[in-house]
C-alpha cells in the first residue's frame, strides 16, 4: 500500500516536471526541471528495484549531460526576450506534434498492455540475484550493435555540439598545432655574433 502510494506521489511529481521542462520560459529553470524529472525516474527505478539504471541515470543524465546542457546554455547567450516572442507563434504546431505523442502513447499503454499483468505486485529478487549482470547479458548480446550504433551517434552529437559553441571572433588568438610542430630552431633562436670590448 505505502509503495503504491508512493509510486503514484513521485508520478504526480515527475509529470509536474516535465510539464515544467516544456513551459518554462528560461532555459536554465527548464533545465532544472529536467534534472527533477531525472532524478523522479530514478526513484521510480529503485521502486522497480532496478538501481543499476537508477543510478546510472543520476550519474550520467543529471551529473554529466545536465551540466553539458547548463554550460551550453550560458556560454550560448540566448535572448530569452527572443524566445517569448515566438513562443505564441508556434504554439499551434507544438500542440499538434503534443497531441500526437500522447496519441501514441495510449496507443501503446491501453493497447499494448492488454493481457499483462498490470496490477500485480511485483515478487523480490533474492539476494544473489543482480540486475547489473542480466542486463549485460542483454545488452552485449541481443542489443549490441544498436548499442554501439548509439554510441556513434553520442559521439557525432558532441562533435557536432562543439563545432557549433565555436565562435570566430576578432582577434583571437588560436593556436595552430601542425604549424607549432614544423618550426626549426633557426625560426626562432638567432645567433648574435658582438666584438668583445676591454675596460
Amino acid at each position: 500500500m505505502f509503495t503504491t502510494l508512493l509510486f503514484y506521489a513521485l508520478s504526480t511529481v515527475l509529470l509536474a516536471a516535465a510539464v515544467g521542462v516544456i513551459t518554462a520560459r528560461n532555459p536554465v529553470y527548464a533545465a532544472l526541471f529536467l534534472i527533477l524529472a531525472f532524478v523522479t525516474s530514478a526513484v521510480l527505478w529503485l521502486l522497480l528495484e532496478a538501481e543499476f539504471l537508477a543510478i546510472v541515470l543520476v550519474l550520467v543524465y543529471v551529473g554529466a549531460v545536465m551540466v553539458l546542457f547548463l554550460f551550453v546554455v550560458m556560454m550560448l547567450d540566448i535572448n530569452v526576450t527572443t524566445m517569448r516572442e515566438g513562443f505564441l507563434r508556434y504554439a499551434p504546431v507544438g500542440a499538434i506534434v503534443a497531441g500526437i505523442i500522447v496519441l501514441e502513447l495510449g496507443y501503446v499503454i491501453w493497447f499494448r498492455s492488454d493481457g499483462l499483468p498490470v496490477g500485480t505486485t511485483l515478487v523480490p529478487r533474492d539476494a544473489g540475484y543482480s540486475s547489473t549482470e542480466e542486463l549485460g547479458k542483454v545488452l552485449y548480446t541481443q542489443y549490441l550493435y544498436p548499442f554501439e550504433l548509439a554510441g556513434m551517434l553520442l559521439l557525432l552529437a558532441i562533435v557536432a555540439a562543439i563545432l557549433l559553441t565555436m565562435r570566430h571572433r576578432p582577434g583571437l588568438k588560436v593556436q595552430d598545432v601542425a604549424e607549432q610542430v614544423k618550426v626549426q630552431r633557426g625560426d626562432r633562436v638567432r645567433m648574435v655574433q658582438m666584438k668583445s670590448e676591454s675596460e
